[in-house]
């Protein structure tokens, strides 16, 4: 006699696109993964039993795009390598806990992972994840994050870009980058709305002429 495995109910849906899902075995989390593949629209976000399925909007996604494409030319303006994974799925068995970011990448630790299979927790995390929270979240994302131990965290809500440090396990919000501690984080949320005006294009051409401005100055 043939038998069927029933995938977990939904205990709470949400307006905002999301599912949530309790009760998740890492198994059963791991299968869900497996089945559906890498070819989704959808996020997730799993913490020790607590499963989120998150469909992205479009006022989420405009400014992670606009964020990745400001680091892109922040890299140039500054002739480093950065290695931009997008939502690369961070997870770790040990922990019971796993995460997509909207964006991650690695920046000092960026020639220890150059083309390799990145695997947790081998590897080191990215050194910079971000979040685009447009939207209420059930699961404490921050927690994921200083498990797997990533040193930065940039939240961008509300037209505003909050960034964390990692300190004794817990974040800290900062006022300026570790990563850049040069960058004008205040700046960063103006030259987002500016694309939704001028285009993208240009938004990050007038970023790129700022920080060759800040660059100057320093060197003089």
């Amino acid at each position: 006699m043939q038998t069927t495995t029933l995938a977990p109910k939904p205990q709470q849906v949400s307006p905002e696109n999301r599912v949530i899902l309790r009760n998740v075995s890492w198994s059963t989390y791991q299968a869900l993964m497996a089945d559906v593949g890498e070819d989704r629209a959808w996020r997730i976000a799993y913490d020790r039993g607590v499963l989120e399925l998150r469909m992205p909007l479009k006022d989420h996604e405009l400014p992670k795009i606009m964020i990745s494409k400001l680091l892109a030319a922040l890299s140039e303006e500054l002739e480093i390598e950065i290695l931009e994974l997008g939502s690369l799925l961070l997870e770790r068995e040990d922990l019971t806990r796993a995460i997509e970011p909207d964006t991650c990448c690695y920046i000092q630790n960026e020639s220890l992972v150059r083309n390799k299979n990145i695997e947790f927790p081998n590897d080191p995390p990215p050194d910079l994840a971000v979040e685009s929270d447009h939207t209420h979240s059930s699961i404490k994302k921050f927690m994921i994050y200083s498990a797997l131990g990533v040193p930065e965290l940039w939240r961008y809500t509300k037209e505003t870009l909050q960034v964390y440090q990692l300190i004794d396990g817990e974040y800290k919000r900062c006022e300026q980058s570790l990563a850049f501690p040069f960058l004008p984080l205040d700046e960063i949320p103006s030259f987002i709305e500016q694309s939704k005006e001028v285009g993208q294009r240009l938004a990050v051409r007038l970023f790129r002429e700022r920080i060759r401005e800040i660059l100057e100055n320093q060197s003089k």
